[in-house]
């Protein structure tokens, strides 16, 4: 049986106190170290900081008990990208990719997959299934897209992918391991950023790969190691401490966004919302087959882009920043950044402040921008 949320994050905390013993500290120690003490034969022991580091491995076990497989960090969301990329491709090889997904991946396959003979090809989130996977040796989905939050269905973009004999990777920053659970659904390979949510405090860059195929993820440890693609240890320790808080933090912001997202729908100030939970919203009914919860992203199309500048600068309880994920709401308007999204829209990530004060900061704030 698939063990739930809650059972899950129960046990989160615990996981090191699992293994103390008596005298240990119950918080994870730091440790900075380079070099480790290795006297004679090294086999089974800690030797070389790019090959391992105890603050790494744990929070590598907490990542790997949310994903409820084995999980490798990185020092940020496309490092890990990078790392499945490079450690899985080769020449001749052909990938599929998301039109409006996080676009830096797509950057990063035009400038350099290209150049080492591996060949890309994009298609919508939306529509992803349309056109098949034949000749496909990739195929990497995101799921809700970010920032448009389309949503494919993963299960079975995984199953036509497989008869086809491709690999499947989803990049599931948008969602982490309590709001959906996509190598449940099949994927071969989960990656995400673990700089938004998971830490959730806006102060480190991290990412992480998780995959149940022992093959594949010894391949991208082998390409961590040589190319030297490691977490530093005080980021790992950040995150630690990070993840502890996730479940509590990922509840509240899920709880906040649905009821804004539902008044913002009301609005007659906002051209449009895109939000998973809203009924209306079209990709209502598969977010409810297949995510937990419906996250804590939404996207609101005001009227003009000086429009949507004037409510994000104009809220003193927005962040104004270029990521999302934080204890703190914060937005930006997309298209500044070349997204193909109406110039109005805004990508809003819901926060951690009391639901009903963020509310009347929001509406005030729409109210005077649109005055």
């Amino acid at each position: 049986m698939t063990e739930t949320s809650a059972a899950r994050a129960a046990r989160l905390a615990h996981l090191r106190g699992e293994k103390l013993r008596k005298g240990d500290p119950v918080a994870l120690p730091l440790t900075l170290s380079s070099m480790f003490h290795l006297p004679g034969d090294p086999a089974g022991y800690a030797q070389y900081g790019r090959f391992s580091n105890p603050t790494w491995e744990a929070v590598e076990e907490m990542l790997g008990h949310l994903e409820g497989a084995p999980a490798l960090g990185f020092p940020s969301g496309m490092a890990a990208i990078a790392a499945v990329f490079f450690g899985t491709l080769k020449a001749g090889d052909r990938v599929l990719l998301p039109s409006d997904g996080y676009y830096t991946t797509r950057v990063l396959a035009d400038r350099f997959l290209t150049s080492y003979g591996i060949s890309y090809d994009i298609r919508p989130t939306a529509s992803f299934l349309d056109g098949g996977f034949e000749g496909y040796r990739l195929v990497f989905l995101e799921t809700p897209a970010n920032p448009s939050l389309d949503i494919c269905d993963i299960a079975e973009v995984c199953r036509q992918a497989h008869a086809a004999g491709a690999m499947v990777v989803a990049d599931n920053t948008t969602m982490t391991p309590f709001g959906q659970r996509p190598l449940d659904l099949g994927a071969d390979i989960v990656v995400a950023a673990d700089t938004k949510a998971p830490n959730g405090h806006s102060d480190i860059l991290f990412g992480h790969v998780a995959s149940r195929d022992k093959g594949v993820m010894q391949a991208i440890s082998d390409w961590r190691k040589l190319a030297g693609g490691i977490p530093g240890p005080f980021e790992a320790w950040l995150l630690h401490r990070g993840l502890e808080t996730l479940h509590v933090r990922f509840e509240r912001m899920c709880d906040t966004a649905e009821m804004i997202a539902a008044k913002f729908a009301q609005h007659k100030l906002v051209a449009r919302v895109r939000y998973p939970g809203l009924p209306d919203d079209p990709s209502h009914n598969l977010a409810r087959a297949q995510m937990e919860r419906f996250g804590f992203l939404m996207g609101l199309t005001l009227g003009s882009a000086e429009t949507a500048e004037r409510f994000i600068d104009g809220c003193a309880l927005i962040q104004p920043a270029t990521s999302f994920g934080g204890v703190h709401t914060s937005a930006e308007r997309r298209a500044r950044w070349g997204d193909s999204v109406d110039p109005g829209f805004i990508r809003l990530s819901i926060g951690c402040e009391p639901a009903d004060e963020l509310w009347t900061a929001l509406d005030e704030a729409l109210t005077q921008a649109s005055g």
